[in-house]
């Protein structure tokens, strides 16, 4: 009678990193150098019909992918809203072509800009009845990591 003994150690040791979800010598970064560079908090202003309005952006890119995603607040009304779209490399930096969703399903606006560097140019415009209505002209700029965000005090009422 033949031992099989050593062909079933061999066929385990094959098949190990398959049955437990690793491979040896496989390693896909987490992020990309240019998602690194792009991802982060940013701040500014959006000059509109109705003034000025500081906004502030939590964008998070997937490169390969092609998508973008986060949440921009109004800071003057404290209003946030889900951004979900497009991202685009283009050169050093991408360009955004996102939808805002508030309470994670009505269409309440979109933000088409480029970023630069640290800054992200573009214009946000609001949707009533689904229609692209008031626009913004915003300049954002990426905020260093570990600063705490900029508080901007609420409306005064008279």
């Amino acid at each position: 009678m033949r031992s099989h003994g050593p062909h079933r150690v061999l066929l385990v040791a094959a098949l190990l990193p398959g049955l437990t979800g690793c491979a040896f010598g496989a390693y896909i970064a987490a992020n990309t150098p240019l998602e690194r560079a792009i991802n982060g908090t940013y701040e500014g202003i959006g000059v509109g019909g109705t003034g000025r309005v500081p906004y502030r952006l939590i964008l998070y890119v997937q490169e390969r992918e092609g998508r973008a995603s986060g949440v921009i607040t109004n800071l003057e009304s404290r209003k946030a809203y889900a951004v979900s779209g497009k991202f685009q490399r283009a050169g050093e930096g991408g360009t955004l072509d996102v939808n805002l969703y508030e309470d994670g399903d009505k269409w309440r606006g979109t933000l088409r800009g480029e970023i630069a560097g640290t800054k992200l140019s573009g214009t946000l415009r609001t949707v009533l009845l689904g229609r692209e209505l008031l626009g913004y002209v915003v300049n954002l700029e990426k905020q260093p990591e570990g600063n705490p965000p900029v508080r901007v005090p609420a409306p005064t009422v008279p």
